[in-house]
């Protein structure tokens, strides 16, 4: 089992597994701010020339996110609203509203056309929908996966699962939006971020394994428990 630094700055593990049946378990204690998302409804939207040089490949369609084929969409959808903060968030706004979540009816195969058609989706497609936008409108956006602890939000009564979440670069930094909760969450443990969900899947595997069964989960920590696999 080795390691190594990808394109977009994560750090991955790589190992090979032996025939047969195998576990893989990871557990951590991960120190975030305890505060919710930061947000200024203020903050403007940089021009493309002033836009450093590592955030121009987030303006790029990508393999899922197809922010070319959707331009003129996009256009008369936002075209004429505010910019900056204000523009994300009304296309978060727009996605949560319009996008059903149905988990039946996505595949790792699934684009931001697919979902724009289908107006159904997960919490990836959610994302990659709002990145698409952004990156039609000139501003750049990055696909984020991690986990997303229910701290401060009512039980959801389901099992828990990684999530996706995207970032946009307004201003002189990335800020985070959230199209498929829309609204800003405590305790979120960024895993990995690129273009969309094929440079940061949770596992890339070659040959043909079988994934059995997966369990997640993610929370507060205490003295005498802790939460993150």
């Amino acid at each position: 089992m080795t390691d190594y630094v990808d394109l977009f700055g994560n750090l991955c593990d790589r190992f090979t597994l032996p025939p047969g049946y195998s576990t893989v378990r990871y557990d951590a204690v991960v120190e975030v701010p305890g505060i919710l998302d930061d947000a200024d409804l203020d903050v403007v939207q940089v021009p493309v020339e002033d836009l450093p040089d590592n955030a121009l490949v987030y303006l790029l369609p990508s393999r899922l996110c197809l922010s070319n084929v959707l331009a003129d969409q996009t256009w008369e959808l936002f075209g004429n609203g505010p910019t900056g903060w204000r523009r994300v968030q009304a296309v978060c706004d727009w996605v949560h509203d319009n996008i059903r979540y149905d988990d039946s009816q996505s595949t790792p195969l699934t684009t931001s056309l697919d979902v724009w058609q289908q107006r159904t989706g997960v919490c990836r497609d959610f994302t990659q929908m709002a990145v698409t936008f952004c990156r039609s409108l000139n501003i750049p956006a990055r696909y984020v996966f991690g986990y997303l602890p229910d701290i401060g939000v009512p039980d959801p009564g389901y099992p828990m699962d990684f999530c996706a979440w995207f970032e946009a670069y307004l201003g002189d930094r990335w800020w985070t939006f959230d199209p498929r909760n829309n609204e800003r969450r405590t305790g979120r443990v960024v895993i990995g971020c690129g273009r969309d969900a094929v440079d940061v899947a949770m596992v890339t595997t070659y040959g043909a394994p079988v994934l059995e069964q997966m369990t997640v989960w993610a929370g507060e920590h205490s003295a005498d428990k802790h939460f993150g696999r």
